[in-house]
């Protein structure tokens, strides 16, 4: 929590200062959408995708008017993905992972007309986890083993996008890289014999979002 509250004391800071530097024409509003993400190791990839969502606020500051701008969020994110697993004792199913995350990206925002690109670094603290065992024939079990202490309570990473901006709203694409493994010490394990340990050994977060943005 002191971290979160760290971060957010900062931005504010910074969105005022930008704020107060272009005489009050910063725009705050609400962002939500869709997150189709999944883990990586090596080389992103588009295999075991989950479906999740984001959910959260901004404040967009002109640095150079029409142009350039600095734009802070605070966001509530879900991403996660599939594995397989097939053993002797569990026979074979997926595990889904879902991770809930509180999201600070701090990004340059180039506008060009209503058309505007944007990237910049991310911190994200993690608030929950729920795994499910799916086996082949449908039956879903919880998996209590792997539970929030196994995983990294703070990742971080590389965001950029493009975004298109109406009256009112905007509707913006955007891809979140992590540079940190999601399990403690490199990866997860079960108690019981299962692939999971190997399938998440060094694994980080990928998520690709689509979102809507109201200004006011």
């Amino acid at each position: 929590m002191k971290k979160i509250a760290f971060s957010l004391l900062t931005l504010i800071s910074l969105g005022s200062y930008c704020y107060a530097q272009d005489g009050g024409k910063a725009k705050f509003g609400i962002k939500g959408g869709l997150n189709l993400s999944n883990f990586y190791k090596t080389e992103v990839g588009d295999e075991n995708i989950k479906a999740g969502f984001n959910v959260g606020v901004f404040a967009k500051a002109p640095i150079i008017e029409d142009v350039l701008s600095i734009q802070p969020e605070v966001s509530y994110t879900v991403v996660g993905s599939e594995t397989q697993y097939q053993n002797f004792l569990q026979g074979s199913g997926k595990y889904r992972f879902n991770l809930g995350y509180i999201q600070i990206p701090v990004l340059a925002v180039v506008n060009i007309g209503a058309f505007n690109i944007h990237a910049g670094p991310y911190a994200a603290v993690l608030t929950n986890v729920n795994v499910k065992d799916v086996d082949d024939d449908g039956t879903i079990n919880g998996v209590k083993d792997l539970n929030k202490d196994k995983f990294n309570g703070l990742d971080y990473g590389l965001a950029g996008g493009i975004g298109f901006d109406f009256k009112g709203a905007s509707l913006g694409f955007r891809y979140n890289y992590g540079l940190r493994e999601v399990g403690k010490d490199g990866g997860i394990s079960l108690n019981s014999s299962t692939n999971s340990s190997t399938i998440l050994r060094n694994s980080k977060n990928s998520a690709f979002q689509v979102y809507v943005a109201v200004g006011f």
